[in-house]
């Protein structure tokens, strides 16, 4: 058993190490170019929305939406995608304010990319909203992350003792 503790105690140091040394990978795509452009301010409504990529996008999993300061939705149908750009239609727009246009995409090396952008209405608009975005999309945040630790640290705990064991 004396042998046992540091060999563990090694072990999950190891393991942890290897997890919060992982760093980000530099190959996703890059959002280089939106419409309209970030912070504008419009007196009018847009048709649609886009998001331009670096790279061809992924059909899979992908997402746009138009959340306007009233907490609804002005985005209406599905994304569409074509090569690295994605846009989603805009139903006219209503209250002056910010509105927010978050996406979803799948970069060519088969990771997702999310992220947002804003502009402004300076002139109200006199569009009916969608339904309210947080109903609309309940379960936005995904699949937590803390199983997957959990899980990495009693493999490494379990191979442990069973090196150890082995050992004998």
């Amino acid at each position: 058993m004396s042998r046992l503790l540091p060999t563990l105690v090694v072990a999950i140091s190891l393991g942890v190490a290897a997890m919060a040394g992982a760093g980000v990978a530099a190959a996703h795509a890059t959002r280089i170019a939106t419409d309209p452009v970030a912070d504008a301010e419009l007196t009018q409504s847009p048709q649609k929305v886009s998001a331009t990529f670096n790279e061809k996008l992924q059909t899979q999993f992908a997402a746009m939406t138009v959340v306007g300061p009233d907490g609804n939705l002005w985005s209406t149908g599905d994304p569409q995608l074509n090569g690295a750009i994605i846009s989603v239609g805009v139903r006219p727009l209503g209250p002056t304010g910010t509105y927010t246009v978050n996406y979803r995409v799948t970069s060519a090396d088969g990771h997702v990319v999310s992220g947002s952008w804003a502009f402004r209405l300076t002139v109200a608009g006199t569009g009916t909203p969608g339904p309210s975005a947080s109903a609309a999309n309940p379960s936005s945040d995904g699949v937590p992350v803390w199983p997957f630790f959990v899980a990495a640290g009693v493999i490494v705990v379990v191979a442990a003792v069973w090196a150890v064991r082995r050992q004998r």
